[in-house]
C-alpha cells in the first residue's frame, strides 16, 4: 500500500475542497475501497473520510413524497427502515440480497453507488487492465469472460457494474443529488455511470472533487410497492455478485398493468434500463394465462442489443429467464414479508390463477 495523506473535513464543502486535489478519492464505508488499495489495485495520494460529516445518515420523506437517502446511510440501516421497505421492497430486496450482513452494516448507499467493477483482470495489478491504467488493454478480452457485459461493450473493456442496490434505483428513476466546487446538481441515475466507449477509466459523470451526498426515490416510485421485485442469479446464494439480475416493478389496475419498469444488472457497466421491454407490458391482463410467454417476449426485447464479449453468450439466456421470472414474481405482487432469500432465484414463484388469487 501506498503512502497517503489523511483529511478529515468538518464540512460538504472543505470535503469538496479536499478532494479537488489530484489522486484524492473519499473514504465512507471503505467495503470497496480498502480491498482496492491493498490489492495494489488503486493507490489514492490522499483519503477524505467523510464519515463524520452531518447530514448525511437520514432517510427522509419530502412533502412531495418523494424519499431522500443520504449517502452515509448504511445499505442494512436502509434494508430495515420500515417506511422505506413498504414504500420500496424491490430496493431493500436487492439490499438484502448484496454482500453479507457485516458488510451491509458498513457499506454506505453513497458508496455501492461508486463501487468499481469486480472484474478480475481489474483487480490483477499484472493484468492489462483500461480502466486501471489507460490505454494499457484489456486482458479481458480472450479470457475468462464468463461474468463479463454483454451489453454495452467495447473493445477497450468488457467490465460490468456489479451493484444490486443500483438496479431496482434504475428502474424507479432514482436521482443522484451531487456537492461540488460549482454548487449542487442532480443526475439521473440512468445518466450516472458511463458506458466505456474509447474511455473505460472515466466511468461515472463526477467532476473532480464531487461528491453524492444523497440518493432520492421520486414519489411516483411508491405506484409500483404492491408489485415490484428483485432476482439475482448468482454462483452461489450465500455471498456473492450477481451473474445476472433484474428489478421488475409494475402498476396494476383492475387486473392489467397501466406501467412496467425493468432494468437489469451484471449485463453491462451500469445498471441498463430495459427501455425497449416496457411496452410489451403495458395493457397485458397479469391473470391472463399466458402472461408469462408475454414475459418472456418483453424479456427477449430487453436484451435484442445484447452480444456475446467472449464464451458468454449463455449469459443472454440467463438474463432472459431471470427478468421473465422477475415480471412473473413482480405480476403476483411485493411479499408480504422479506424472503428468507431475497432476491433469490430459488424463491418459490407464486400461482396467479384467473380469479387474481395467488398461491404459493
Amino acid at each position: 500500500m501506498n503512502l497517503f495523506d489523511y483529511v478529515r473535513p468538518a464540512s460538504v464543502a472543505e470535503a469538496v475542497a479536499a478532494a479537488s486535489a489530484p489522486g484524492a478519492a473519499y473514504l465512507a464505508g471503505g467495503t470497496n475501497l480498502l480491498d482496492l488499495m491493498k490489492a495494489g489495485t488503486h493507490r489514492p495520494a490522499r483519503l477524505v473520510d467523510i464519515t463524520r460529516l452531518p447530514g448525511l445518515d437520514a432517510i427522509e420523506v419530502l412533502p412531495d413524497g418523494a424519499i431522500r437517502i443520504g449517502a452515509l446511510v448504511t445499505n442494512a440501516d436502509l434494508a430495515r427502515d420500515p417506511a422505506f421497505v413498504a414504500a420500496a421492497p424491490a430496493v431493500a430486496e436487492a439490499l438484502l440480497s448484496g454482500a453479507s450482513p457485516q458488510l451491509r452494516n458498513a457499506a454506505t448507499v453513497g458508496g455501492n453507488v461508486m463501487q468499481r467493477t469486480r472484474c478480475a483482470y481489474f483487480y490483477d495489478p499484472d493484468s492489462a487492465c483500461n480502466r486501471r491504467e489507460p490505454g494499457a488493454g484489456c486482458d479481458a478480452h480472450g479470457g475468462d469472460t464468463r461474468g463479463q457485459a454483454v451489453l454495452g461493450w467495447s473493445e477497450a473493456c468488457i467490465a460490468t457494474h456489479p451493484s444490486d442496490f443500483c438496479v431496482p434505483l434504475v428502474a424507479l428513476d432514482a436521482v443522484v443529488e451531487i456537492a461540488g466546487a460549482d454548487g449542487a446538481r442532480e443526475v439521473a441515475l440512468e445518466a450516472f455511470h458511463n458506458l466505456p466507449g474509447d474511455d473505460p477509466a472515466n466511468e461515472t459523470v463526477l467532476r473532480p472533487g464531487e461528491l453524492i451526498t444523497a440518493i432520492r426515490l421520486p414519489a411516483e416510485a411508491a405506484r409500483f410497492k404492491a408489485h415490484a421485485r428483485y432476482l439475482k442469479l448468482r454462483e452461489r446464494t450465500s455471498y456473492a455478485f450477481a451473474l445476472v439480475s433484474a428489478a421488475a416493478s409494475l402498476a396494476i389496475e383492475d387486473g392489467a398493468i397501466v406501467e412496467a419498469r425493468l432494468a437489469l444488472g451484471a449485463v453491462a457497466a451500469k445498471p441498463w434500463r430495459a427501455r425497449a421491454a416496457e411496452p410489451h407490458l403495458v395493457g397485458v391482463s397479469v391473470t391472463a394465462a399466458g402472461f408469462e410467454e408475454v414475459a418472456r417476449r418483453a424479456a427477449e426485447a430487453a436484451l435484442q442489443e445484447a452480444r456475446p464479449s467472449g464464451d458468454n453468450a449463455r449469459k443472454i439466456e440467463l438474463a432472459m429467464r431471470v427478468a421473465t421470472r422477475a415480471l412473473v414474481l413482480a405480476a403476483a405482487g411485493s411479499p408480504a414479508r422479506m424472503p428468507a432469500l431475497p432476491g433469490s432465484v430459488f424463491a418459490p414463484v407464486p400461482t396467479l390463477t384467473a380469479a387474481g388469487d395467488v398461491h404459493g
